[in-house]
């Protein structure tokens, strides 16, 4: 188990050499290894709600579910950005979002049941939420943010860890992907009309929010969805 008197590293300022240095640290590979058992964790849980919701109700809440443990150069970056000390106590203590999990949904009304039904949950303490649906970022973006922290328990005992949770619908995880490639395409550059650009995209978000609001009222003119 990591000791965190033993966590601390010397300042890296150079990602490339953040990088390297990671890969073969041993200390940050057993860190990398417990947020992959974190998020292993919440994934199993949401699977057997899932299970449950297919069970009793003949069809499933979650229409998929996406993990990651964020990459050594992307660690670098938001430590830089945020303006921390480059080192993995400093990991350990600043950042929620090194494990991450995205929950995608058919409607908007399943992200609160999920949500809800995570934060019922008696191991699971729910640290900050942000509702991008109830007032979304100014560019469009829309999704429902937890941080939760849950115990996992390794040979040495239990440890809580830290990770995120984006619950979204098909729609808005359609359109942060999309919207993703092309604000961050190379090509796009000074000779760009980028609050054209900006502008479309917020026209495309605003066209998949309207789109998730009639499916939801569609869905509540059939009537027989349930929920747990």
């Amino acid at each position: 188990m990591i000791d965190d008197n033993n966590l601390a590293q010397s300042l890296l300022v150079n990602k490339e050499d953040f990088r390297k240095t990671m890969e073969t640290n041993a200390r940050f590979q057993e860190l990398m290894m417990m947020y992959r058992c974190a998020i292993r964790e919440i994934q199993t849980k949401l699977e057997i709600l899932n299970d449950e919701f297919k069970t009793k109700n003949q069809r499933n809440p979650i229409d998929s579910i996406r993990t990651r443990v964020k990459s050594p150069a992307s660690i670098f970056d938001k430590m830089q950005r945020k303006g921390f000390e480059v080192s993995i106590q400093s990991i350990v203590n600043n950042l929620n979002d090194v494990a991450g999990v995205r929950v995608v949904c058919p409607f908007i009304s399943d992200i609160y049941t999920i949500a809800n039904l995570i934060t019922s949950q008696d191991d699971i303490t729910v640290l900050k939420i942000k509702d991008y649906i109830k007032a979304p970022k100014s560019n469009g973006y829309r999704s429902y943010h937890m941080i939760v922290e849950i115990p996992v328990f390794f040979t040495e005992g239990k440890v809580p860890m830290r990770a995120e949770i984006q619950i979204r619908t098909i729609g808005m995880d359609f359109w942060a992907s999309v919207d993703h490639q092309l604000r961050y395409k190379k090509t796009i550059g000074a000779d760009k009309d980028i609050e054209a650009i900006e502008a479309e995209l917020l026209k495309c978000a605003q066209t998949v929010s309207e789109t998730d609001c009639h499916m939801e009222e569609i869905k509540d003119m059939i009537g027989d969805f349930e929920k747990i």
